[in-house]
This record gives C-alpha cells, structure tokens and sequence, in this order.
C-alpha cells in the first residue's frame, strides 16, 4: 500500500513539473487586463498594409519601417492594396496564412475597420493602425500611430491666415478651396481644424467652398477646374487639402486657369509635393506646406509592434509624430525628400 501511494506521489509531482515546463516555454503571458503578450526571441516578421502605396508618403513610411526594423531583428513586408478594401482585407488575410508575427495597416476605407481587427484578433496577432484611425465592433479604437488630424489642420490654417493678412486681399474678393476626400474622417478633421483656426485668427467675409476629392493630384486637379470656372467672380484663392496631392492639384488647376502665384495662397499638408516647385526655383501658389514625415511613422509602428512581440511593452493607445511648417526658404534644412 506504501509502495502504491508513493508511486501516486510521485506521478502528481511528474505530472506538476511537466505543467511547469510547458507555461515557461509558452509564446506569451497573460497581462493584469487578460490580454496576452507575446514573446519571440527570433526574426519578427512585420505586415505593413498600405494604401496608395505609390505615393511618396507611404513610400517614405515603408521605407522608414524597414529601416527601423532591420536594427531591431525584424523584417517588414509591404502590401500595397491602393484604394481597394477588399485587397487590404485580403492582406491581413494573406499576413495571417503567412504567420506574420504583427500588422500594420492603413486602410483605404475606414468602415473595414471591425473585419481587420476581428480577423489579426482571432489569430493572435497584434494589429495596429497607421494614419487612419480604425474602430472594432463595439466602437473601440485599434492602437494608432500617426498625427493628430485637428492640430495639423490648425498649423495649416494659422499659417493660410497669416499669408492671407500680408497680401492685402480684400475678403469679398477672396475664397478658400477646401479639398478633402469627404468621406474620410481624419481628411475632416484636418480641414475643420484648418478652417476654425483661419477664422481664429481674426479672418472674416471669406467665403469657404468645400470640394470633395479622392486625395490624388489628377483628381483634386479636374475637380477644382470646374469650381474654379463655376466661381469666375472670385480674385484670389486660399486653398488647403487633406494632402499634399490635393492642395497641388488644386493650385496647379487655378494656374492652369489663368491666376498668377501673387492671386494664390496654398499650403500644403505633407510637403513633398509642394516643395517640387521650391527646388526648381519656380515661383507658384505653393506659399507653404505642413511636413508630415511618413519614415517617422514607418518607425513608430516598427518599434510599438517589435517591443508587442518581444513582450517588453504593450501597444501603445496612441503615438503622435511631429509636424512642421516649412517653405521654400526652409524645406531642405527640415528634411524634406521632394519628389
């Protein structure tokens, strides 16, 4: 009977240390919220989604993703799915069936939010969205890396007041073009913003024309064309964009239209555009830009999903990266890569 019971003893202290050497090579721990942090000690491979890939901020993004990425053992993959949703669903999809160990993901439509995070959820891997902030089912906001969309419409429109007090223009004479993809909440968040802090700053009798735009240069560009023809009373214009590409569209079409640069007031929001003009030492509408730096997202993203799957630090809520407002005095020294 001693014999039996000691046999029995010994299998329950087996079977303890066999459950013990199973949890320490578990790939994660469970946090004080039960949500479960994971650890790899090997290359990380990242999944950044991208829309518009082509274009020279997610272009920059990328490429400070990588770079970020090679000095932290990690390696990051592209997918460029433009402006389709259905391709940026298939991504995360596609990243998943590849064991990617995290995502990134900018998507062209912010109503697929739920479906991205529900599909990286129930396979464990941590998602983070870049620029475009993205919601689950029950309205909570995914870890974001990018800008604060209000402020940087309020630097662009303080600095589209200040340039429209020193030209002389009289109001009645004046318009702003406003050009932003409607539907897409951060576009509107940077134009409110712009518009509340021209009036802020002392601007009234301006009329304000919205126009929607699918944030490309070709489509703010044929856009404007009409409203500008359609407004032929209007003298001088003020415009700013969700992007870069949409104020240079506009200001080119207004060029195109038969406005000096002296009857243009354009600020720019990402500057690699804008500042096409500074270096050719042409003179245009193009006053100033906001520069936004998509390598500095590119490796906030990198660094927030590294330390997430190395289990060092949980995705932070929100990582808010620097702007500045340059011109062509000044866009070389800040860094600018003009395309």
């Amino acid at each position: 009977m001693i014999h039996v019971r000691m046999r029995l003893i010994g299998m329950t202290f087996g079977l303890l240390a066999l459950a013990a050497g199973t949890a320490s090579c578990s790939s994660g721990q469970e946090t004080a919220s039960g949500e479960t942090t994971v650890k790899k000690s090997g290359t990380v491979k990242i999944a950044y989604i991208q829309k518009q890939g082509d274009q020279q901020y997610f272009v920059d993004q990328a490429n400070g993703a990588k770079e970020a990425a090679k000095g932290l053992g990690a390696e990051v993959t592209v997918f460029d799915v433009g402006e389709d949703a259905d391709k940026a669903i298939s991504a995360v999809d596609a990243a998943i069936a590849q064991k990617f160990d995290a995502i990134a993901v900018v998507v062209p439509d912010q109503q697929i939010g739920p479906q991205v995070i529900d599909r990286a959820r129930a396979a464990g891997i941590p998602l983070l969205a870049s620029d475009d902030v993205i919601k689950d089912g029950s309205g909570k906001e995914a870890p974001f890396v990018g800008f604060d969309g209000t402020m940087m419409g309020e630097q662009v429109g303080k600095k589209a007041a200040g340039l429209f007090k020193e030209s002389g223009w009289k109001p009645e004479e004046t318009a702003v073009l406003s050009v932003t993809k409607l539907d897409l909440s951060v576009c509107q968040d940077r134009v409110g913003g712009a518009w509340d802090a021209f009036q802020k700053e002392g601007v009234t009798g301006v009329k304000k024309i919205d126009l929607g735009a699918d944030n490309t240069v070709t489509g703010a560009q044929d856009k404007a064309a009409a409203t500008v023809t359609a407004n032929a009373s209007v003298k001088h214009w003020v415009v700013w964009g969700c992007n870069d590409e949409s104020e240079t569209g506009a200001v080119t079409a207004l060029a195109n239209a038969g406005y000096g640069a002296e009857d243009v007031i354009g600020v720019g929001l990402g500057a690699y555009l804008t500042c096409k003009d500074w270096k050719a030492g042409k003179e245009s509408g193009n006053r100033a830009a906001l520069f936004i730096s998509g390598t500095e997202v590119g490796k906030s993203a990198a660094e927030a999903l590294v330390k997430k799957v190395r289990g060092e630090a949980e995705l932070p809520p929100r990582t808010i990266a620097k702007t500045e407002m340059v011109d062509a005095g000044t866009w070389q020294q800040a860094g600018v890569v003009c395309t």
